[in-house]
């Protein structure tokens, strides 16, 4: 199965690349371009990323990228509740791999927060998201379940996190691995995104977006809210 093979809604866009190098290189070149335009146009340019092993490639690639990174802002589109200092905070890879060098200089709204339990610090957090401007570009992955940031099938605040409407910007979230506690932005803060994107890798994730489409219920693979124009995917084999 290639991408082109899926039964997309009119208006996303596809990218196929070679591999996942290539494909890091792409989504990296064309985000930074992105960024650029946002901020010829509003003088700044605010970029949300998600956290895991596959995106350090991409991150990387970015920090070294001429950018007026002081006119960044970023942000993520999840976070596990852990110190930043942990080594599974998205934060803290942030941090390691994309905020270095000039990129640096970019200004980050964090969403962990010192608090007495996870709903607190999901408060917390959704008062801090206050201060984000509105999201220029959004990149965003999937797991093999069809969860996109922390938004998992089968918990609890699933249902309130993806209502189209709703008022709040974070949520706590309970991952099914470690570790558990998460706090996610909502659906309408990921959706305002102006460019919304979404890279994969492999077959095996290929098959699962390909399922994804073919639900009418989204909380079954939460993915499937984003799959809508003018979302663009950049996969590779």
């Amino acid at each position: 199965m290639a991408i082109s093979d899926l039964a997309l809604p009119a208006g996303v866009r596809t990218h196929e690349l070679g591999n996942a190098e290539q494909l890091a290189e792409r989504l990296a070149l064309d985000v930074a371009q992105a960024l650029r335009d946002a901020i010829a146009e509003r003088g700044t340019a605010t970029l949300v990323v998600s956290g895991g092993r596959s995106p350090i490639a991409f991150f990387e690639y970015l920090s070294g990228l001429d950018l007026p990174w002081s006119q960044v802002v970023v942000s993520l589109a999840d976070e596990r509740w852990v110190p930043v200092n942990h080594a599974t905070s998205n934060e803290g890879l942030v941090r390691r791999h994309l905020l270095r060098g000039p990129a640096a200089e970019a200004r980050f709204v964090s969403l962990y927060q010192v608090a007495n339990s996870l709903e607190q610090a999901a408060e917390l957090a959704d008062q801090a998201l206050a201060k984000l401007p509105p999201i220029d570009v959004l990149v965003l992955g999937m797991g093999d379940d069809g969860h996109t940031a922390s938004l998992f099938p089968g918990s609890p605040n699933l249902v309130q996190a993806l209502q189209p409407d709703g008022t709040r910007r974070c949520l706590p979230m309970h991952a099914p691995s470690e570790p558990r506690q998460r706090l996610t932005l909502t659906l309408p803060v990921l959706a305002s995104a102006r460019l919304p994107l979404l890279a994969i890798q492999g077959q095996a994730k290929l098959a699962t977006l390909n399922e994804a489409l073919g639900l009418d219920d989204v909380t079954r693979m939460p993915v499937r809210a984003f799959v809508n124009a003018p979302l663009a995917i950049y996969w590779c084999p």
